[in-house]
């Protein structure tokens, strides 16, 4: 009697140290993909599903989009998305999207951010103001706990086609400044993790991309997702 209870004893021990090695072995391999930034990674109040490129990254819509089953963050493995990135946000807005972060396991961070600083001004801008631009985004990125990080550039949502602008700016300064700002966030994203050239992709795209002049449409988040895609999956 006494030899059953001690194996019984040491068998429940060994049961309970197994699930907590599991425990902690699946929290150790849950990876959480976190946005910050704009509407392009903020776009579900744009369709009517609500969908975003975060949430196709972490898990895709196999009904919405059947190309894309199987490539997302739940099937290799525990993943969860943390959705901070707000619409309408600029880079001084970044900072606050940081609020309460708390990063315990393994993670990557998903940045889009110009879009708006553009149209608040800096589509105008001489040199200074996209200079403090890239200051205050390289200290974002510097102080955020969390690597890697994939940094997406500012597309062109007239698809390099003069006739759709809609700035009231000539075009050609206009192109110089999102040029300009691009440039600087390729300067980032090298320093400090990735570049996504959302850029070079939407300029291959249609006008479906879109929807409200400049937001990313259905289609366009699930362009979007398609860009970071390959990056997200390598890490």
């Amino acid at each position: 009697m006494q030899s059953t209870r001690r194996q019984f004893v040491q068998a429940a021990a060994g049961a309970s140290i197994f699930a907590l090695f599991g425990c902690n072995l699946q929290q150790r391999s849950m990876v959480t993909l976190y946005t910050f930034g704009d509407s392009i990674l903020d776009c579900g109040r744009y369709n009517e599903f609500g969908v975003h490129p975060g949430q196709l990254l972490v898990q895709n819509d196999d009904r919405l989009f059947p190309e894309f089953k199987g490539q997302d963050l739940l099937s290799r493995g525990s993943a969860r998305l943390e959705h901070r990135a707000r619409d309408g946000a600029t880079v001084d807005g970044l900072p606050s999207q940081a609020q309460g972060l708390r990063v315990e396991a393994r993670a990557m961070a998903l940045i889009t951010i110009g879009g708006n600083d553009l149209l608040q001004g800096l589509i105008r801008d001489t040199g200074a103001g996209i200079t403090s631009f890239g200051n205050a985004l390289d200290l974002f990125v510097q102080q955020l706990p969390i690597r890697p990080v994939l940094l997406g550039n500012v597309y062109d949502p007239t698809l390099g086609d003069d006739s759709r602008n809609f700035l009231g700016v000539d075009p050609r300064i206009a192109r110089q400044n999102l040029q300009r700002m691009n440039a600087v966030i390729q300067i980032i994203a090298e320093r400090y993790g990735q570049l996504v050239d959302l850029h070079a992709h939407f300029l291959k795209g249609t006008p479906s991309w879109f929807t409200a002049t400049i937001e990313p449409s259905l289609k366009g988040a699930s362009e979007v997702r398609r860009a970071f895609l390959p990056y997200v999956l390598s890490n």
